[in-house]
């Protein structure tokens, strides 16, 4: 499926994903990724910087749930797909230089590529009432700023 740029845009500036696996036991498994970023109309991708659990899972079964959400805004976005793991080779070199991070140098193990496969929108339930968007905007703002 194609990334919207809605999509792109909420991705790009919240740059944390919460990428649930699923372990070979079949416990779901949840992790936040502060690399999440889009790498084309149709993936996202991250880094395996500490993530064994991540990796391993998805070795074992490729499918992943990226969710990614702005906090003030309260709306955010549910990407499924397949997630594949690259340690080396071409594409891990691109996205080692895109995020510049050079092989030799970077704590990167590897890159995670997520093919999507469906998008669904997270909206708060704050909402429900009908409550405009700025007004929920604000009322988070103010409190992240009190904390």
């Amino acid at each position: 499926m194609r990334l919207t740029e809605e999509m792109k845009r909420v991705v790009t500036e919240q740059g944390l994903g919460f990428v649930a696996t699923v372990r070979p036991d079949g416990t779901p498994a949840l992790s936040p990724k502060g690399t999440t970023r889009v790498w084309d109309d149709e993936r996202l991708v991250f880094l395996h910087v500490h993530s064994p659990g991540t990796v391993a899972n998805l070795a074992a079964n490729p499918a992943v749930e990226v969710n990614v959400v702005d906090p003030i805004r309260r709306k955010g976005w549910r990407f499924a797909g397949r997630g594949t793991v690259h340690t080396g080779g071409p594409l891990f070199e691109e996205v080692l230089a895109w995020y510049d991070r050079p092989a030799t140098a970077s704590p990167a193990r590897a890159v995670v590529v997520v093919d999507v496969e469906r998008a669904d929108e997270l909206v708060s339930p704050a909402y429900d009432d009908g409550t405009p968007e700025d007004v929920i905007a604000e009322r988070w703002r103010r409190r992240h700023l009190a904390t």
